[in-house]
């Protein structure tokens, strides 16, 4: 989990610059058309839709923004057929990566993956290179304010979750890939909607880096993060606390 912790931590200090907000919309919006696309355009009915309209909320996107990119997924003005892509590779230090992308052009999308891994020493591999070091999960991220740690587990439980994970911050509550969406639903009934909601790529195993190997990966990650088609990246590494101080310093 620290791997995934520490990826977090650098999303958020992202998020929170401006001159990425136009990116972040371009991304949220891209995800709320193929949601609405791949079940119904009602978030009541579509799980996944709903998910993406409660990410897009949350970074603020206006309510316009939200309905044309619905309106895309029945033919409104919308050309482009995107599709969802998985890539694995390897980044520096040997650290397990996963790209997971929506594209309407697969050819440059592959390009673009490949020469940011070639650019900042990693590798592509081939499909189900690396996902055997992950676990493929459901989570759910509430604020810690919306239960008592115990009172979250024991929801959890009941709803059928694996695990729930409280700290100072935040509640993260782990179920299959088949139970999540009741879990979903349960606890959103109970608690309101959580922070962030979905299927994630949790490791197996993390790699601890140091000073040199983290700021290479992470320049990675940033890069692969940056591309328009790239909607999220899951890596098997740890940064001990005294690293990240240094290289955020």
């Amino acid at each position: 989990m620290a791997g995934h912790s520490q990826f977090k931590n650098i999303m958020h200090r992202k998020g929170a610059q401006d001159a990425k907000r136009a990116k972040i919309f371009t991304k949220l919006q891209r995800e709320i058309t193929v949601s609405a696309k791949l079940g119904l355009p009602d978030p009541a009915m579509n799980p996944r839709l709903r998910a993406a309209i409660q990410a897009a909320r949350k970074e603020n996107m206006p309510k316009d923004n939200i309905d044309r990119a619905i309106k895309r997924a029945t033919g409104d003005g919308n050309d482009s057929d995107y599709v969802e892509i998985r890539y694995e590779g390897y980044g520096p230090a040997g650290i397990a990566v996963i790209v997971e992308a929506l594209t309407d052009n697969r050819n440059r999308t592959a390009a673009d993956v490949r020469s940011i891994f070639a650019k900042h020493g990693g590798s592509l591999g081939e499909t189900n290179s690396v996902s055997f070091m992950f676990n493929r999960v459901g989570e759910l991220v509430f604020p810690v304010k919306a239960a008592s740690a115990d009172a979250m587990f024991e929801a959890a439980l009941e709803a059928g979750a694996d695990d729930v994970q409280s700290d100072d911050e935040t509640h993260t509550v782990t179920t299959t890939v088949e139970g999540f969406a009741a879990v979903r639903d349960a606890l959103e009934e109970t608690f309101g909607a959580p922070d962030s909601s979905g299927l994630v790529w949790r490791p197996l195993n993390s790699v601890a880096l140091n000073e040199e190997q983290a700021a290479s990966l992470l320049k990675l990650l940033d890069t692969l993060e940056d591309s328009d088609d790239v909607q999220r990246v899951s890596a098997n590494f740890e940064i001990p606390d005294d690293v990240m101080a240094r290289l955020t310093a």
